[in-house]
């Protein structure tokens, strides 16, 4: 019993290290892992000579990758398709509308010749909701306003004479007079005797106010059609070319018209090539395992006689 305890642990430990090397081997024609296909939104199919031809048309937007279109060859209605060529086409859609937008600007004038320099002949626009275009300067829309008023005062004089006065008395003389809308008072009075009678010449003075504009505003409309893109989408078509799966054999001329029925392939031996790689694949880790187990069970085989000649001769 001593002597299957060791064996029976040498062939867990050869099967231990065969198995994780069979099972690290990944099955063959396992597919890789690709992304999930696109599907097209229209299929056209025409007939050409000897064969047919398939156009899978695809409306892909920006989020979308055309690397995921399948080009892959396919069997459809007992033909083989095979891809040709993928073409891509722009699809927009786009919305106009009229719009006009006002601007304003300061001026230190209000002549035309030279506020008409400050306004551009178009300007570019992009509207909050997304529309963008040029637009033209309505010349017709131009207004000029003062920005604001200020005042601003002087004196102004006027003489009066009066004649043939019987005494020199300033009392004889108006005390204010109206010159050009504005009240006079009077300032001064100059007298000359001429005779019996006298002559004054009388100064009046007042001030007169003016108000003026102290700057101007300039406004002006711009007019023009703007334009939104919709959606920027793009149209990809896949184009394949299909063929007959089970075309008719062409035949020389004068050949037998004997139909020849196609024999299956012969089924290969078992010793072909074919099954020669999946045997030594089984071979040689049983054969690396085999191999273990009998060094091991040499080792222990001879580490347990050693032991029982040390026991007996101490005993």
């Amino acid at each position: 019993m001593k002597r299957i305890t060791p064996l029976l642990l040498a062939v867990i430990l050869a099967c231990a290290m065969t198995c994780p090397a069979l099972a690290a081997e990944a099955p063959e024609g396992t597919a890789p892992v690709r992304p999930a296909a696109l599907y097209p939104t229209e299929v056209v199919e025409t007939e050409t000579g000897g064969g047919r031809r398939l156009e899978k048309v695809y409306l892909l937007t920006a989020a979308d990758n055309p690397a995921n279109i399948s080009t892959e060859d396919f069997e459809r209605e007992g033909y083989r398709y095979t891809l040709l060529d993928v073409t891509r086409q722009d699809y927009t859609e786009s919305e106009t509308k009229e719009h006009t937008e006002t601007v304003t600007l300061d001026s230190g004038t209000k002549d035309m010749d030279k506020i008409m320099p400050q306004l551009a002949a178009t300007r570019e626009v992009t509207t909050e909701d997304g529309f963008t275009g040029v637009l033209t300067l309505d010349t017709t829309s131009i207004t000029v306003e003062a920005a604001g008023y200020g005042s601003s005062s002087r004196t102004v004089t006027a003489t009066r004479s009066y004649p043939n006065l019987s005494d020199a008395d300033s009392s004889l003389i108006p005390k204010t007079i109206t010159d050009g809308g504005r009240t006079l008072t009077l300032a001064d009075v100059q007298w000359l005797e001429a005779g019996e009678f006298y002559n004054a010449t009388a100064s009046y003075t007042g001030t007169a106010t003016s108000k003026y504009a102290t700057g101007y505003i300039i406004t002006a409309e711009y007019a023009g059609e703007v334009v939104k893109t919709i959606s920027g989408e793009m149209i990809y078509t896949a184009v394949f070319s299909g063929t007959p799966i089970n075309a008719p054999v062409q035949t020389e001329p004068g050949a037998e018209d004997n139909s020849t029925e196609t024999q299956p392939p012969e089924p290969a031996e078992p010793g072909s090539s074919s099954g020669i790689g999946l045997k030594w694949l089984l071979i040689l880790p049983i054969g690396a395992g085999a191999a273990g187990l009998a060094f091991l069970g040499k080792f222990l085989l001879k580490k347990y006689k050693a032991k029982k000649e040390w026991k007996e001769y101490t005993t």
